[in-house]
């Protein structure tokens, strides 16, 4: 994968595998201008280049798909945004809700070698600090089932591995919980009014979660 991109490219590229579910769907030329704030003209544009590049699939008025080589490249700036924000929390002890607009920056870095040297530092991690999958080298994830909390019965228990959503906020409320990755939980009651939860967590303290937490947390089920 020697084809070189902007950064501006690699940002749209990144978007669209997002969008698609890593290449399960297509992606709509408003929904893609939404998400990168620009005109949906603006978009046109960049994706007449991405495909080009052989990176996207895209007829006018008819929506993108990502190709393959596409797919690829998308991967491996998920794997670079990831493993700096692994190291940026690890090493330089940035807290979970700082990094990522750093890895932003970060992830647009062009040397393969240092990449590799990083994740061998980093000891080759499988989750970013915010329990997303690191693709490894070959853009292959190796992961265990996680499922949305939301799913989760009354008298279930899990462990925390993903929080969804990066936003700042987010983070810093749940640390306020003192709820991190890697916290087990059982599941008290649902309210079906408005799909909150009550929890117990590992230290036996209970919690009430709103609908809006709830959904932006996945678990992995233990006995």
């Amino acid at each position: 994968m020697d084809l070189e991109l902007s950064y501006t490219e690699e940002n749209y590229l990144k978007a669209i595998y997002h969008l698609s579910n890593g290449g399960a769907s297509g992606v709509s030329t408003n929904s893609l201008a939404d998400t990168m704030q620009t005109k949906p003209a603006t978009v046109s544009d960049m994706l007449r280049k991405l495909s080009g590049k052989k990176l996207i699939d895209y007829e006018k008025y008819k929506g993108v798909n990502i190709s393959e080589q596409g797919q690829q490249h998308a991967l491996q700036i998920i794997r670079k945004h990831r493993l700096w924000e692994v190291f940026l929390v690890d090493i330089l002890h940035f807290n979970w809700d700082e990094v990522h607009e750093i890895a932003e920056q970060l992830e647009h870095i062009k040397s393969p070698q240092l990449v590799e040297k990083l994740d061998a530092f980093l000891g080759y991690p499988t989750m970013d600090p915010h329990g997303d999958p690191i693709p490894d080298t070959h853009g292959h994830f190796n992961v265990g089932p996680t499922s949305p909390m939301s799913a989760f019965l009354v008298g279930e228990k899990g462990v925390l591995t993903c929080v969804v959503s990066d936003d700042p906020r987010l983070l810093q409320y749940l640390d306020k919980l003192q709820i991190r990755l890697g916290t087990k939980m059982k599941i008290l009651e649902k309210e079906e009014f408005d799909g909150s939860v009550k929890v117990e967590v590992e230290n036996g303290e209970i919690l009430y979660l709103s609908s809006q937490t709830v959904n932006q947390l996945s678990l992995t089920k233990f006995a």
